[in-house]
């Protein structure tokens, strides 16, 4: 009786351990691996990060040069089941992959006007000042884009190398899952 109680116990604290792993996942902060070069040479392959995940638990509005990690399937509606499936525990014992959690630079917030003109990219108006940018922007011809409501539009350092929001389009805020912290 006395080894049941003891088994018991351990299967509680492990329970209890685990629960709490997995709320901190969820909600308040977690690590994840950059996956490619997009962020050259801010950050690179493979190198980890500790996100915050308090802006995505509160709804926060990141701010303008903010590095976050977004869900980059931007026309599925988000809900608590994937910031379960996209926790780090709960990831090791579902089959799931994590390749639509990508690492970015917030650009563009609501309403904004942004411009990409000449090789170079316009905030309403006025030229980004970008030092962390890999090299100069290749771009083929010149785009506008109209920040909506309740979105924000994202970019790689490396922008000759990155899918961004120039391919899959504006990020809903939701989909803005954590902002990176170190």
């Amino acid at each position: 009786m006395n080894l049941l109680k003891q088994i018991w116990s351990w299967f509680g604290s492990i329970a209890i351990s685990f629960v709490l792993v997995v709320f901190l996942g969820v909600f308040v902060f977690q690590s994840t691996k950059v996956m490619g070069h997009s962020m050259d040479p801010t950050l690179h392959d493979t190198q980890r990060v500790y996100v915050s995940k308090l802006s995505h638990t509160f709804n926060y509005e990141p701010n303008y040069g903010d590095i976050v990690i977004i869900d980059s399937r931007v026309d599925m509606k988000r809900t608590f089941k994937n910031d379960l499936l996209d926790s780090p525990l709960l990831s090791l014992f579902t089959k799931g992959d994590d390749n639509h959690v990508w690492i970015k630079r917030i650009i563009g917030k609501p309403g904004d006007q942004l411009e990409l003109k000449d090789d170079k990219m316009y905030r309403n108006g006025q030229l980004l000042d970008e030092p962390y940018i890999n090299e100069a922007m290749r771009a083929n011809g010149n785009k506008q884009w109209k920040v909506p409501d309740d979105h924000v539009f994202v970019m790689g350092d490396n922008r000759n190398n990155s899918m961004d929001s120039r391919v899959i389009g504006f990020v809903p805020l939701d989909h803005v899952l954590g902002k990176k912290l170190f």
